[in-house]
């Protein structure tokens, strides 16, 4: 439970890069000893979410770039294989749900509630994992998630990158409409790269969140 408290913390940016972890407000919080709380910050620094620093404390750890190169690699990877294995067999339920979870979008994107956009965007690509019926390979993304959500989490209020993720995530499933799986994998590349190139110039616009 503190394990999973403090992570969603550190992913959703109530606690940013660089903040400290302040472990008694969390015994307090949540109620606990500080055994359960030491527990999962070691798990956290194994992760490489949080760094201890001796004599100072315990600290949200800046974003790494090179942890986003390895995670994005291993995603970009794992998603378009995924898209073109599921493409020429997929469902009309399944598209179905694609569908609504695009509508949904639409109506964040509108009334610019960022937070539940990203909730959406995240169950539109667990979808797909859904849909493989691959348990592995959806757990294999999300232990590389976090590094990279942490950062799409900061661009989300971004003017132009929350509009182009919804037109991207459109042209996926209007491939995969098409049962093409070489459209379907192409749609799901451009997608991933075209985040990547944004992270890239956020990170470059923000260096103090970052370490090089």
């Amino acid at each position: 439970m503190v394990y999973e408290d403090l992570r969603a913390a550190i992913v959703g940016l109530t606690l940013e890069p660089g903040a400290r972890i302040d472990k008694n407000e969390v015994c307090a919080r949540l109620r606990v000893s500080r055994q359960p709380v030491a527990e999962a910050v070691l798990r956290l620094v194994e992760e490489r979410l949080v760094e201890v620093e001796p004599q100072k404390g315990t600290f949200v750890a800046r974003i790494r770039l090179s942890d986003i190169a390895e995670a994005a690699f291993v995603r970009r990877a794992l998603e378009v294989a995924t898209v073109y294995n599921i493409a020429s067999q997929i469902d009309e339920a399944t598209l179905d749900r694609l569908d609504r979870n695009l509508g949904y979008q639409a109506a964040a994107l509108s009334t610019q509630d960022w937070d539940e956009f990203y909730a959406l965007d995240v169950r539109f690509h667990t979808m797909l994992f859904e849909r493989l019926a691959m348990r592995r390979i959806a757990e294999a993304v999300e232990s590389t998630r976090a590094q990279v959500e942490r950062t799409r989490r900061l661009m989300l209020p971004a003017p132009g990158r929350t509009p182009d993720t919804y037109r991207e995530h459109r042209a996926i499933v209007a491939a995969l409409k098409t049962r093409d799986s070489h459209k379907s994998a192409a749609a799901m590349a451009r997608h991933l790269d075209a985040v990547m190139v944004e992270l890239k110039k956020f990170a470059a616009r923000h260096p103090n969140l970052f370490e090089p």
